[in-house]
């Protein structure tokens, strides 16, 4: 990839799908963003604005109906190898444990699972190795009955990284925890980020979220979702929880907030 290319491009992308009662909807208007490599990015807008969907964009679950989207300079024409995923509810296999959880990507991902045999041993060490990141070392024999919320979803991000996806997409991964664990894991999601620096798209309600873990912060409309507002986060890394309470993330969190209050009225 060229220095200067970014590793996610959408250029006018729009989209229009059927719903199930056969209407036409018109999900994206003309989204064009550029996301350079390595960057962490947050997408904040009202309900059914189309977040998820560019994330589904980005992964090649869906096609877009106008515009392009590229990774790495190549248009996107289906289901990507080097995307990671993590949503809401961590759906862990209730079967398996949690090494066996976090495994699953390298036994149905190619080109991992033609070797997952013969590198077995290679891929428990760096499972546990992202296990014991997350505080989670010890648990690895555990099954998800045995875990908290807030653990499973560690495990849920371990899943989505140990093929060492060039990009990871967050669906509102901590929405349904409790605040103090949500806290946590922000915390968390910026250690694996600083360590990996893979590529970030996180899609969030949550604007001290989005202002705590995002280099930008995009706000879309209502649908037909558009881009309406970019704001660069300029704060110290790795940024803490105090923080929160300096008036510089204060602002930031204003800005977007009244940006979105904008864009539902």
């Amino acid at each position: 990839m060229e220095q200067d290319q970014p590793c996610v491009a959408l250029h006018n992308v729009s989209l229009f799908y059927r719903s199930d009662d056969g209407r036409e909807v018109h999900a994206l208007e003309d989204v064009s963003l550029s996301i350079a490599q390595g960057e962490f990015v947050a997408i904040a807008g009202p309900s059914g604005c189309g977040k998820t969907t560019i994330l589904k964009l980005v992964a090649g679950l869906i096609p877009a109906t106008r515009g392009q989207v590229l990774i790495d300079g190549v248009p996107v024409r289906g289901p990507q190898k080097n995307v990671g995923m993590a949503f809401q509810n961590p759906t862990l296999l209730p079967w398996r444990n949690a090494l066996q959880n976090v495994l699953l990507p390298l036994e149905v991902v190619a080109p991992h699972r033609h070797h997952f045999r013969s590198k077995q041993r290679e891929y428990e060490a760096r499972a546990h190795e992202l296990l014991q990141l997350v505080g989670l070392n010890g648990f690895a024999n555990k099954p998800p009955y045995q875990l908290s919320g807030g653990m499973q979803q560690r495990v849920s991000l371990c899943r989505a990284l140990i093929h060492e996806p060039e990009i990871l997409l967050l669906d509102e991964p901590f929405a349904a925890l409790d605040a103090f664990t949500r806290e946590e894991l922000w915390g968390v999601l910026q250690s694996l980020w600083l360590s990996r620096r893979c590529t970030v798209i996180l899609v969030t309600h949550d604007l001290r979220e989005a202002v705590f873990l995002a280099n930008t912060v995009y706000v879309m409309s209502k649908r037909p979702g558009r881009l309406v507002h970019v704001t660069h986060i300029d704060l110290p890394r790795p940024r803490t929880l105090e923080h929160m309470f300096q008036p510089e993330f204060t602002n930031y969190v204003h800005e977007i907030y009244n940006r979105i209050g904008e864009v539902r009225a």
